[in-house]
């Protein structure tokens, strides 16, 4: 079985299509799946996280906050010593926001349009370490 990852909805948006879309394609590719439902606390996001030991936390955020949202998700996560936990974003990301993301601690972003190979194949490439073995 492949890395366990989280795949979650934080603020107050309530579209989830994309999330599920998202869970299902990494789930069929192999990954061990979490996913939290629509509105989550970032507090609870990272209690989540800890829990289920994951290696990796997608965030999808249409609601045009993700540069807030991200950015308290991986300090949250660093600050409950679990900074190693990657974190990625996709969603209604402008182009513009990429780098910011990015220089918050994304490991990757996902905005709109991205391929479903694309994002599997990175999040395979961002929680492979080995650890099968």
């Amino acid at each position: 079985m492949g890395a366990r990852v989280l795949v979650a909805k934080p603020g107050l948006d309530g579209h989830d299509r994309g999330a599920k879309i998202v869970a299902r394609t990494l789930r069929d590719a192999g990954f061990e799946v979490i996913y939290t439902g629509i509105r989550q606390r970032i507090e609870d996001i990272v209690s989540i996280a800890l829990q289920e030991d994951v290696k990796l936390v997608g965030l999808s955020i249409l609601s045009g906050a993700h540069v807030a949202l991200t950015t308290r998700t991986i300090n949250a996560l660093r600050a409950a010593d679990a900074g190693d936990i990657a974190v990625v974003v996709g969603g209604t990301i402008p182009q513009a926001d990429v780098q910011k993301l990015l220089d918050a601690g994304a490991a990757a972003v996902f905005p709109t349009g991205t391929s479903l190979e694309t994002l599997v194949r990175d999040v395979k490439a961002l929680t492979e370490d080995g650890d099968e073995a």
